[in-house]
């Protein structure tokens, strides 16, 4: 820095002597063009020595690792030079102002002019903060889209027109009544006074079995998952057996579906006893969070009021359907109408408790129920809808694939496309199936993605067998048939009685009825298992999980335990393993 001054103090004698002694234009015009030299060599001298201090410092203080204090240092050296500079400046406007030096410094200043905002700005300590790492995606709990919308437009559009068409055949039954002839208002009134009472008898006996039901099972799961499996068998096969003792040609006819019903529901008792443990223990396990929600059974006195209010209405269009043109095919299309109607009802139940239950599972939230029933009748309708239009058709055939699997033997013509059906149907239930409204209802997903997305969890947990051999929708479905059969046999009984042509179409109207109303209230335990297994197929650490399922796997690998699974591509090979197994322990 000493250099740097006398070189300074140099610089100006030399100038101000230079001054003195120029008298001519030319002698002033050499003089400012060897000051602009001699300036701009002072400039880069002295840029030179400021980036050798500072390089100095910079290369000590990185021997000694100490980087704070060399940014500290950094800091303080420029303040040093800046001050250097400043005081050379100040020097500098000192000159006369017809110095050539003054003269260029001046131009210099003009022609790189610093802006307001970086002259003014304060030497203060800035640190470069360093760029957060990317946090994995999370899925989104909370999810405002609605789901399958061409689903959700073609329900709203089916309800306007069955609305429109219930309210039209109700004024051609009342038309009927007024302006008819006497023969059809006779008919009417018969259909009014022997078969309206009926009906709605049936309707309230259905949603207090339904609310029975349930709550039997809340409290006593492992008890009603046997009692529900052998009444069933009872309550069906009395019902055929009352309707066969009327001795009418239709009461026969419908008397012996409910006895082949019997006797194939007695052999499903048999042939899944040794699932009950299992799916007793599991049933108990998942009904453990209702406790949480005192409120969870709102959704499901709304639903089933709404199903009462619209079925009284309902069977007042089939009246009116007598005095329409082609009366069979107008009440086939009401009921269709009716069977999706409800079964819309029934996942929008499962969609609120599967919301509830699995945020509670995954987030351990206590959230809203009402707030789950509202999203259900809104943004995830969609997926309800499209659901309940295809899963129970697919459900279906697939039981129907997998029997004839079962009966696969050594006829192979007979049985040659039993296989590619099963597969068939396997690949369709893998897009559609029952399992996936509970990421519906957690992440709003569509009804497609959330099922191909829950039985690739399933895979991937090697859970497939396990939820392939549970029996809670089975006990679900037969509980709804239990109470359609205990209707069949009071409304029959009943019906024979005052007016025995009825008998055998209210027996099965009721019978329809009594299944339908019982299946929207047993959503609420049917979602609490479905939660159960997604859960634990998403996050099986997860510390609301015990080893059950666990358990059960290692059971399953070890050929200790088998479910006899009609999938027919493993029947064989899982049996070969069992016997071979059996075999090893004789040996």
């Amino acid at each position: 820095m000493f250099a740097v001054r006398n070189s300074w103090v140099q610089h100006k004698r030399y100038f101000l002597r230079r001054q003195r002694h120029a008298d001519t234009p030319q002698a002033v015009a050499v003089a400012a063009a060897n000051g602009c030299r001699r300036a701009c060599e002072f400039m880069v001298v002295v840029e030179k020595e400021n980036e050798t201090v500072v390089g100095a410092k910079k290369e000590e203080d990185l021997e000694k690792g100490e980087v704070d204090v060399e940014e500290e240092r950094k800091f303080q050296s420029n303040d040093v030079v800046d001050d250097h500079e400043e005081s050379h400046l100040a020097g500098f406007h000192r000159l006369n102002p017809t110095n050539p030096l003054r003269i260029v410094i001046n131009s210099s200043t003009r022609a790189a002019t610093p802006s307001a905002a970086q002259s003014q700005r304060p030497h203060t300590h800035t640190r470069s903060t360093p760029t957060p790492l990317q946090q994995p995606e999370v899925a989104n709990l909370n999810s405002r889209k609605y789901t399958n919308k061409i689903s959700l437009f073609l329900f709203v559009l089916h309800v306007f027109i069955a609305v429109a068409l219930v309210c039209f055949l109700v004024f051609k039954g009342v038309q009927g009544l007024i302006l008819e002839s006497e023969s059809t208002k006779r008919k009417e009134k018969d259909v009014l006074k022997y078969f309206l009472p009926q009906v709605e008898a049936s309707s309230l006996m259905s949603i207090i079995l339904a609310f029975i039901w349930q709550g039997a099972i809340r409290k006593w799961p492992t008890l009603m998952l046997h009692f529900i499996l052998w009444f069933t068998f009872v309550m069906s096969l009395a019902a055929g057996i009352l309707l066969i003792c009327f001795q009418k040609p239709a009461t026969d006819g419908v008397g012996v579906c409910f006895i082949a019903f019997a006797i194939g529901n007695g052999l499903y008792a048999c042939w899944v006893s040794h699932r009950i443990k299992f799916c007793c223990k599991v049933l108990s396990l998942s009904l453990q969070p209702v406790s949480k929600f005192p409120d969870l059974n709102k959704p499901t006195y709304h639903v089933l009021g709404a199903g009462f209010l619209w079925i009284s209405l309902w069977i007042l269009a089939v009246v009116g359907a007598l005095n329409f043109y082609f009366p069979p095919l107008t009440i086939i299309v009401l009921v269709l109408s009716l069977q999706w109607t409800t079964e819309v009802m029934r996942n929008v139940v499962n969609i609120t408790v599967s919301r509830a239950i699995a945020l509670y599972y995954l987030r351990g939230m206590q959230s809203s129920t009402q707030f789950c029933f509202l999203r259900a009748l809104t943004r995830n309708l969609g997926s309800a809808c499209l659901g309940s239009l295809f899963v129970p058709a697919i459900e279906a055939l697939r039981i129907v694939a997998r029997g004839l699997n079962l009966l696969e033997g050594e006829d192979e013509f007979m049985f040659c496309c039993a296989r590619c059906c099963l597969r068939v149907m396997d690949s369709v239930f893998r897009n559609g199936n029952g399992w996936a409204y509970v990421q519906i209802a957690a992440y709003g997903k569509g009804f497609v993605k959330a099922s191909r997305d829950t039985w690739a969890l399933f895979e991937k947990e090697d859970m497939v067998s396990i939820v392939d051999s549970d029996i809670t929708s089975s006990i679900c479905f037969l509980t709804g048939v239990c109470s359609g059969s205990i209707c069949v046999i009071v409304v029959a009984a009943w019906t024979h009685k005052v007016h025995q042509s009825f008998t055998a179409t209210l027996s099965l109207l009721t019978f329809l009825i009594g299944y339908l109303l019982t299946r929207i209230a047993m959503a609420v335990p049917h979602a609490c298992v479905s939660c159960y297994y997604v859960c634990y197929a998403e996050n099986p650490d997860n510390r609301l999980f015990d080893k059950t399922i666990k358990d059960r796997q290692a059971l399953l690998k070890t050929g200790r335990d088998v479910v006899p699974t009609p999938r027919g591509f493993r029947r064989h090979g899982l049996l070969d393993h069992v016997v071979s197994k059996r075999v090893e322990k004789l040996e």
